[in-house]
Parts: C-alpha cells; structure tokens; sequence
C-alpha cells in the first residue's frame, strides 16, 4: 500500500518503481481522500466494518467457474489485495468428454494440445497473483459457506465474504428420445476418437428449433455408427429422413447453475444471465480513490462485438436493422451498405459479390454509428477494431474522414456511398 499525494513528485517515482519491478500495489492519494473526508462520507467505517468482517472467514471472495470470465474477475481482486480461491469443475457431457484427453488424428491432437496448453497457462497465472485454483465442484451449503467436491468425490468445506458465480452455460438438448444417447455437442465434437463422417448438424436459428422436432434412430453401431434420423416441420410440410454417421445438436446453451445449492442461500436467478468480469470485481472491491468512478458503472451490452466463425466469418457489433428501428425509429436512420470482393479472391476468381458490409447510423445524433455488420473473411478481426471506435462515439462523417489500408477487406468502411433508402443497386460489377 503506498500512501500518496498525487501531485508529491517522490510519491510518483516510488510508483514507477514499483510498476517496473511489476510489483502489484494499491494507493491511497491522501489529497483526494483522507482520513477526515472518508469518515465524513461515510467510507471510512464502510471500509472497516467490511475488513472486520472479511476476517471471520477463509477467504475473500470465492469465485465459482473457471471460464474467462471468472479468472480475469479473480485475478484482478487478487491484485488488490484479496484472498482469492476459484473452483472450476468441468462435469463431463453424457458421453463422458473432459474436454482435455484424446486422440483423433493429428488436427485432434493438436486441438487437445493446445487446449492443455491454455489450461496450463490459466492456472500459472493465477499462482503467480497467489490465487487458490481448486479443481472441485462448488455447491453452497449456508450463508457465505461452500462444499467443494473433486472427481474422487472427496469434499471439503469454505468460506468466503463474497463469491462470485462464473459458471458458464453447456450445450441443450432436444429432450426427446435417443439426444443424450445418440448425439454429440460442441462438447463431444473434438474428443471424438473417429472422424464423425456424414454429419447432421441440429439448430443454426430460433426458426430451425420452431419448425422442426427431430427423432433419432440407431441403424448401426460402430466407430461411426449409423443413425435414421427423421425430421417433420410443424408447418404441415412433408416429412424428411435420411442416414448419418453423426447427429450434432447446435440448438443453445443453458446455463450450469440448477445444482450450485443457490435456493439454500435465498438467491434467485435468471438463468440466461450468468456472467462475471472485471467490472464486477471493481465495483465490489473499489480502490478508495477509485469509488467515485466505479459506483453505478454498469455493462455496455448493446456493443458487444460477435463474431460467427464460419468458413466465411460474419461480425457485428451494436444494433440489427431491425432492433435499431425499434429503438430509434426507421424514420431516424440511415442505412449504407455495400457488397465487396475482397483482393485475395481475385486470382482464385471467387464470387465478387458474396461478401457484405453494413453500418446503421442514427441521423439525430451526429449519424452515430449504432450498428456495425460484416460478411466476409477475417470478420472477427474487423469487428474487434471497429468495436473500439464504436465505443468512442464512432460517425459515419469519422468513417469518410478515415484513410483506408489498400488493400483490406476493413477498408471498405471508409468508402460507404450507397444508402437502402436509395434503393441502388451494390453489387460489384468486377473488372
């Protein structure tokens, strides 16, 4: 802890010390926040009541789930000081998948390498913060107590002040006959021992899951199998069968928090919400002079960058067309767009009109850009950038005024002419 004053020009070099010797420290700056000030507001016995009671048990915080989400949320608590553990459990999918060992060929092999490698990485970095990584399966049993139980079935009991629920979701299932039995998820996929051969894939839309049911049939057993699988649309329509190696469901995730005991400790959840992070952490575990700047900060979950990683990848950050004209009135819009032939298909002469670019703009607010979408390759990359100029108040007028890298597929958004109202025609004529 350095106690400072943030104009004292030695206070500042003990900082930068300590920064280059990547030694993790709080500070309290005594001139925005004294001792006086602090018992005045109300902090100051705030801070002491909740050191007193963090005292009464095993850790700090305990955060449940070993996902991305949870470790960065532990670590950065870690680095202000708390006593941190993390349990993170993975309970095997019905066809028994870790998600960790396997042998499939080398593009198996190598996926299940890089995956140990990714775990290992996690939990060296949280040793190196001095965080606690238990692999067990937390479940609450009272108020501010957990039981965590490893594969063996041994438990053992915790405490903390705070926790933090960052389980994740896994993959549904169709809930009719032969899915848990017959089918893989995104789970299994990777930890098949065979290649998964002639494979139907379940899902893809809320309007797959509305027009069909599925019913599943063991034809044949074997490394693949082969399953009957039948296919009947709600909408009347005629009745579809055919033969695969490989049912995958694709229809969603649920999220893992039925079995964590929370109804014992009075919790209540929705279930499609479950999500830790490092602005969670910083509200709960606020710098003293940091409080003001972190109390009532909340999630920015409209600008969210997605990406689908398909062969040809799609990205969007901010609002769909149709969600913006909800929201802000299609009156209150513009629209650009544009298809594009990016350069690397040129000589491989690959359709010049497959990909597509869209930017929605709110015409009452400086034509802010509020939606971002991309069809193309290397869309996740675009979108993580685009996601940050976004953030910073991204208009369509900054977009014109940006120079363009020739050449890039991200390029194309610098040059947006043709609006949908115009009803022009965007497709790309080529040479």
């Amino acid at each position: 802890m350095i106690f400072s004053k943030s104009y004292c020009p030695h206070s500042a070099r003990v900082k930068e010390l300590f920064s280059s010797l990547g030694v993790a420290f709080n500070i309290l700056e005594l001139d925005k926040i004294g001792c006086v000030h602090a018992h005045q507001s109300g902090l100051l016995q705030t801070l002491l009541e909740e050191k007193s009671h963090a005292s009464a048990y095993d850790y700090d915080l305990i955060v449940i789930g070993g996902g991305s989400g949870g470790l960065s949320c532990a670590k950065e608590a870690a680095i202000w000081g708390k006593k941190v553990m993390v349990l993170d459990f993975v309970v095997p999918s019905p066809h028994g998948t870790f998600w960790v060992k396997h042998n499939w060929e080398t593009m198996i092999e190598a996926i299940q390498k890089h995956i140990g490698s990714l775990n290992w990485h996690y939990k060296s970095s949280l040793r190196e913060k001095a965080v606690t990584y238990v692999n067990s399966y937390g479940e609450f049993v009272a108020d501010h107590k957990i039981k965590a139980t490893n594969k063996k079935g041994q438990e053992a009991y915790f405490t903390a002040a705070n926790f933090v629920i960052a389980t994740g979701e896994r993959p549904r299932y169709l809930g009719l006959p032969g899915d848990k039995e017959y089918c893989i998820t995104s789970d299994d996929l990777f930890s098949l021992r065979h290649s998964p051969g002639k494979t139907l894939v379940v899902g893809a839309s809320y309007v797959a899951l509305e027009c069909a049911g599925f019913l599943i049939q063991q034809l044949e057993s074997g490394s693949p199998g082969k399953l009957k699988v039948v296919a009947k649309s709600t909408e009347g329509r005629e009745t579809i069968e055919d033969i695969y190696n490989t049912v995958l469901l694709a229809i969603g995730r649920e999220s893992c928090t039925r079995k964590l005991g929370l109804e014992k400790i009075g919790v209540k959840i929705n279930e499609s919400d479950i999500a830790a992070s490092i602005m969670l952490c910083s509200i709960r575990f606020p710098q003293e002079s940091e409080l003001k700047a972190t109390v009532g900060a909340t999630c920015d979950y409209v600008n969210v960058p997605t990406t689908v990683f398909t062969p040809l990848e799609y990205g969007c950050c901010g609002y769909a067309e149709e969600k913006a004209a909800e929201v802000y009135s299609k009156k209150n819009l513009e629209v650009y767009h544009t298809l594009f032939w990016p350069l690397e298909w040129t000589v491989a002469d690959r359709d010049n009109n497959t990909c597509y670019a869209k930017i929605i703009c709110n015409r009452l607010d400086n034509d802010r850009v509020i939606g971002f979408h991309i069809f193309g390759p290397n869309a996740g990359e675009i979108t993580q950038g685009f996601a940050a100029a976004m953030k910073c108040g991204l208009t369509k007028q900054l977009l014109d005024n940006t120079i363009g890298i020739h050449p890039t597929c991200g390029e194309v958004f610098t040059s947006l002419e043709i609006t949908k109202s115009s009803g022009l025609d965007i497709s790309q004529k080529g040479c």
